[in-house]
């Protein structure tokens, strides 16, 4: 799928309902028990070492040519520009079902063009009747619908699809399929109230403008189905709107995000705001600025839809919110004590009477607070939301069987110190701590034996988990780790890595910046290391080549005096016995002057040889 926002869970939701969609689709009927299609998808280059399970093919910045070699092969392509879709997304999705109408004389059998489009096409739509409010749009008007100013290319889009769609239909179809923004799984464009929500840090979660504009939404696996519909049955319709049945406000939303994960109170601030204070991007924010109520009379009365959300968000929110924490992997992230939070007077003044009788009845009590008013304070501040977003270490605290009994059922760890650890990691406090702490030198002994004697009772406090099956996990703390790493990367085993919000989108594109430059200075670094060593060897090489001439000189000088050697008895002989009659021939020869002086010579050389060896 082109530009999707959301392709794993979208094609996720497929798999699980036998529909599968990705950048370019490829549907093969089968069994049962096989995939229904085969996902064949690309990515951008700047993602292409990212890898999809749940893709059977995937492409890295292909070229046009090699992308229409692969749509050519694809049954059904789906091109996704239904939210933040780059300018050249919206060409690219253009270009595609240009190419393949060009090629439709050349296809075996039908392809399937589908463009998950969006209600953004929608929204200046004006009802019929001016005088009428808030007007129901059903999809038998779609041919008058009007575009946000900065989503014309969509619109032009979306009607090139229907109309060469219509040309060829044994070859070549088109659906359009204008989606509601997208939720479930990671939230899309309502990531932000969630991640506010989630972490706590505003008193109240901000609600940009006055909220009242109503906002089409659909659950990812539930678009999912509209597409596996499209598919498998080929409605006549060919103009789809996906939409569930809510029809809530943004702040009905985001009042219910608030509610389910975070503090529960709304801030409304200016919608520009949002971008003052890099909660949205302007593209972004014209998606949640949309007022339109939409009537998806198809997919409701035509299709065969397998509802995960069909009432909408506000109505869904509890199983929403555990899909996100699911998705975002947010557990564990540890907490001691959280800031006090901003409340109302009301809640304030209960808040004072409270603490006076707690401290009536430490007044009573010799300066302790009865274990049941403990108790209902401790589990009020578990059951609160950082605690269950975020999680809670207690750190000294459960002591004994009783108390563990009336609060925990979770996986335990048990750290176990020696009393010389412990001593010496009391001393190594500072000694104003040391007192706050009651842990200078005359009490910590005294308090360390009576736990050590407490650990021998007959019900201990680890004694509780094994009786409910959650068998603590004893791990040794020594004074060879001080900083407790060994023991904590045990806990991660087990437990897996602690988990929280990732980066903004600012901080993970200056991570991303940090990353790319250090590459950089890696790649520079191994390039100058590379030269270095080039120029190394070179040099190595010259004066390898300069030892190699300097010794080829010697050889060839040494040949040349052996041969010398060789040679002088040779000139010796020739200057003794062949050169004086060679000259005496030579005389005679210019005198006679032979027709045939080399036969002369010869002769004449031959003829005084034998004299010479004839016997005086």
């Amino acid at each position: 799928m082109r530009g999707s926002t959301g392709p794993q869970f979208l094609s996720t939701c497929a798999a699980e309902e036998n529909s599968e969609e990705a950048e370019e689709e490829d549907t093969s009927a089968s069994s049962h028990p096989e995939p229904a299609f085969q996902i064949v998808g690309s990515v951008s280059a700047s993602n292409q070492e990212e890898t999809h399970s749940f893709l059977h093919e995937q492409y890295a910045a292909p070229t046009r040519e090699e992308l229409l070699e692969h749509l050519l092969e694809c049954d059904v392509v789906i091109y996704n520009i239904s939210e933040c879709a780059t300018e050249q997304q919206v060409k690219e999705a253009t270009w595609a079902i240009e190419a393949l109408h060009a090629e439709m004389e050349n296809f075996k059998s039908l392809k399937i063009f589908i463009l998950l489009s969006t209600v953004m096409s929608w929204a200046m739509t004006k009802p019929q009747n001016p005088e009428e409010t808030d007007v129901v749009l059903t999809e038998e008007e779609f041919r008058r619908r009007r575009p946000h100013p900065s989503f014309r290319n969509h619109h032009s889009l979306e009607k090139l699809v229907l109309k060469l769609g219509k040309v060829k239909k044994t070859k070549l179809t088109g659906y359009v399929v204008a989606c509601g923004l997208q939720y479930g799984k990671g939230e899309n464009l309502f990531s932000y109230f969630f991640k506010v929500s989630w972490l706590m840090q505003l008193p109240k979660v901000p609600l940009f403008g006055e909220g009242t504009n109503y906002i089409p939404t659909i659950h990812v696996y539930d678009l999912g189905g509209v597409l596996q519909n499209i598919i498998e049955h080929r409605p006549k319709s060919k103009y789809i709107v996906a939409v569930d049945d809510s029809k809530n406000t943004l702040e009905d939303i985001v009042k219910m995000i608030s509610d389910t994960l975070g503090p529960g109170e709304l801030d409304k601030v200016p919608a520009e705001e949002a971008i003052a204070m890099k909660a949205f991007k302007p593209e972004e924010l014209e998606y949640l600025c949309i007022n339109l109520r939409l009537d998806a009379f198809i997919i409701r009365d035509s299709f065969s839809l397998n509802w995960v959300s069909e009432t909408g968000m506000v109505a869904n929110m509890e199983s929403i919110v555990e899909e996100y924490k699911d998705t975002r992997q947010l557990i564990k992230e540890m907490v001691n004590d959280a800031d006090p939070a901003y409340v109302s007077e009301e809640v304030a003044a209960a808040a004072r009477k409270q603490l006076d009788n707690l401290n009536k009845n430490m007044e009573m009590n010799a300066g302790r607070l009865a274990d049941h008013l403990l108790f209902e304070i401790l589990k009020e501040k578990l059951n609160s939301k950082p605690c269950r977003n975020q999680g809670f270490v207690l750190d000294g605290f459960l002591k004994t069987y009783a108390q563990a009994k009336l609060i925990f059922s979770e996986h335990v760890f048990a750290l176990n110190a020696t009393d010389d650890f412990l001593t010496k990691r009391v001393q190594g406090l500072p000694q104003i701590v040391a007192e706050k702490m009651r842990y200078t030198q005359e009490e910590f002994v005294p308090r360390l034996t009576r736990y050590r004697q407490l650990s021998t009772a007959e019900e201990t406090l680890l004694d509780y988990f094994d009786e409910l099956e959650i068998h603590p996990e004893h791990i040794e703390v020594t004074t060879c780790d001080p900083e407790y790493k060994d023991v904590m990367k045990k806990i991660t085993e087990m437990v897996g890595i602690p988990k929280n919000y990732g980066l903004s989108p600012e901080e993970q594109e200056e991570e991303d910046r940090r990353k790319e430059e250090e590459r950089k200075q890696k790649a520079a670094a191994e390039a100058a290391e590379k030269k270095r060593r080039n120029e190394a060897a070179l040099t190595e090489m010259a004066a390898q080549y300069e030892d190699w001439q300097k010794n080829l000189s010697e050889l060839k000088r040494q040949e040349h005096e052996l041969l010398e050697a060789h040679a002088l008895p040779l000139r010796n002989y020739l200057m003794k016995y062949v050169m004086p009659s060679l000259s005496e021939a030579m005389l005679d020869c210019c005198k006679i002057k032979p027709e045939d002086p080399v036969d002369f010579l010869a002769e004449y050389l031959l003829r005084n040889n034998q004299e010479e060896q004839q016997p005086v």
